[in-house]
């Protein structure tokens, strides 16, 4: 089964570990390392033969456009990751649609390709924004990939489906959960900053259980997760210091190693498979589309107060 690989494209000052010591007023005054850094990923992925998905912020792009057409060139797919890393929940509807097309305007100027897919900063598309999906659907966009589908202290909507579900009913927008590997009843996440501190047996452990539920896996890390040499913060809290610079110096192996295990693409191609599969249901027998859907959902989903609506025709949870 094809698994998607994503980057989040944002420098190693722009992360919510440090939002509270840097301030957004002080971007423009610290060295940039996102375009060297993503150029580094780039490479290895060509060394490794492999297609992912970059959700990039505007930010970046309207710094670094060469750096955009770069990733698009390379047959890489170029996504939105919000223009400053400023969370969903931070927002009102109207700020998110003025976040969602400047920073897709900037994008699709600066690679030359159509912007489809979007990823939440922070995975903060959760319980508190009923509104977003509803947005990004009116706004034509393919897939979501924005909800972090467990508990964790700055992100997390835990009563959401593990897997692809349609979030906004009769729109054709598919929220692509990332993966999160369940045991003994709890859902841990493998992605990131946690597939760098913990042993790579858990992320391909979680990898396989989705594999084994018939669901793509959806991997992400960050550029300035291959970077040993940045600076370090040292007013920074001393979790999120352990959390940001722990390990930097395994990753790219790690990664190396991640990907010779398993079959990667990129998330646009994923989501056509998974779309596939949805029609494939829509036109099997009642019965059978009912055990392939809902009926075999291992998880709770969200409650219809606090989320839009989980149409009956997708099949995990």
């Amino acid at each position: 089964m094809r698994n998607a690989l994503s980057v989040d494209v944002e420098d190693w000052f722009q992360v919510g570990a440090f939002e509270k010591v840097i301030d957004r007023a002080d971007w423009d005054s610290i060295a940039p390392r996102v375009e060297r850094n993503t150029d580094a990923v780039l490479a290895l992925f060509a060394e490794s033969g492999v297609k992912a998905t970059f959700f990039t912020l505007g930010w970046v792009a309207h710094r670094f456009p060469a750096l955009i057409r770069r990733i698009a060139e390379q047959g890489h797919e170029v996504a939105s990751h919000g223009w400053d890393h400023a969370r969903v929940f931070t927002m009102d509807a109207a700020a998110f649609r003025e976040d969602l097309a400047r920073t897709r305007a900037t994008l699709e100027d600066a690679g030359g390709v159509a912007v489809t897919g979007y990823r939440a900063p922070s995975f903060s598309i959760d319980k508190r924004t009923p509104w977003a999906h509803p947005i990004l659907a009116e706004a034509g966009y393919t897939y979501s990939s924005s909800v972090a589908p467990l508990h964790h202290d700055h992100y997390g909507w835990p009563e959401a489906p593990r897997f692809a579900f349609r979030p906004v009913e009769g729109a054709d927008l598919i929220e692509v959960p990332v993966t999160v590997a369940e045991i003994a009843g709890r859902r841990v996440a493998t992605g990131g900053g946690f597939f760098r501190l913990i042993p790579a047996v858990l992320t391909n452990y979680s990898i396989r259980q989705a594999e084994g539920a018939g669901q793509p896996a959806i991997f992400y890390f960050h550029p300035w997760e291959i970077d040993p040499g940045q600076p370090r913060v040292a007013n920074a809290p001393l979790r999120s210091k352990l959390r940001h610079y722990s390990r930097l110096g395994a990753m790219a192996g790690k990664l190396r190693t991640l990907i010779k295990r398993h079959d990667w693409g990129r998330m646009d191609a994923v989501v056509a498979e998974i779309k596939a599969d949805l029609a494939s249901e829509l036109h099997c027998s009642p019965a059978k589309a009912g055990a392939q859907s809902g009926d075999v959902a291992t998880g709770p989903r969200p409650s219809p107060g606090n989320s839009p609506t989980i149409a009956a025709d997708r099949l995990a949870s």
